[in-house]
């Protein structure tokens, strides 16, 4: 049984699973479903698009599947998608998608702290921590585990790679790869994010063989030959091949 506060707004459209909490002065609009086990505490907005999955903690102020900030957006019928197991902490705003992808993704078990921003067409992955006031522009792509600290500004269209370190107060405008630490203004390479990778349980060898990859790729003018020469001496490390991967796919250019 869902246990709906006597003052929170519930559209007669809105689709609840089971076994929910929903707060005071929430307002969950029309077109929007709701899982199982959720909880959402007093002035929590859903707006109209929002597929929130199970077992997520939704604090006062949050704003679900806003209208987009693109003037591009003309009412398309979008979504953003919220899955399992989420801290979406005070005043925290996702934008749904726009016609460009459809939706605004954030996935599994992420901590998304007070007064941050996702924008329109974000995908961020799993067991990702953004920090407080941290800002997403349109179309960010966030791979799974990344750390980023608070009061970071990132450009739309950027990637941004699985187990990284971002440091607080940055901004950029590229690509950051996977497995690093970046930081500075301009931001910029600063090593890789050794505690973070054995922490995680990765081997030693695995982490000397990330090491040594962007120690060959870095040391290059042209990155597409470190690349290949990192390929060429770790033909069978996946987390290699995820780095020369990422490097080659890049559309904005990766930090130096």
């Amino acid at each position: 049984m869902n246990q709906i506060h006597p003052m929170a707004i519930v559209d007669p459209e809105a689709k609840l699973g089971d076994n929910n909490v929903i707060g005071p002065f929430c307002v969950i609009d029309k077109n929007v479903i709701i899982g199982d086990n959720n909880k959402l505490y007093n002035g929590v907005t859903l707006h109209y698009g929002t597929r929130l999955g199970n077992g997520n903690e939704i604090f006062p102020g949050a704003s679900i599947s806003t209208k987009p900030q693109d003037l591009k957006f003309k009412g398309e019928d979008t979504t953003c998608e919220i899955g399992d197991n989420n801290s979406i902490r005070e005043n925290v705003t996702i934008s749904r998608g726009t016609a460009s992808k459809g939706k605004t993704v954030v996935g599994n078990g992420n901590l998304l702290m007070e007064n941050m921003h996702i924008g329109h067409d974000c995908e961020i992955g799993n067991g990702c921590i953004i920090g407080n006031s941290t800002k997403f522009a349109g179309e960010v792509i966030v791979d799974d585990f990344a750390i980023i600290s608070a009061c970071c500004l990132f450009h739309q269209f950027i990637h941004i790679g699985s187990y990284i370190m971002f440091q607080g107060g940055s901004r950029t405008s590229q690509d950051i790869p996977p497995f690093v630490i970046a930081g500075k203004e301009p931001v910029r390479y600063a090593g890789v994010n050794l505690i973070g990778l054995r922490r995680r349980g990765f081997s030693n060898e695995t982490i000397e063989a990330i090491h040594d990859s962007y120690r060959i790729i870095y040391s290059k003018g042209i990155l597409k030959e470190g690349v290949a020469e990192a390929r060429a001496k770790y033909p069978d490390s996946k987390e290699v091949d995820y780095i020369c991967s990422f490097i080659e796919n890049s559309k904005r250019g990766v930090i130096r």
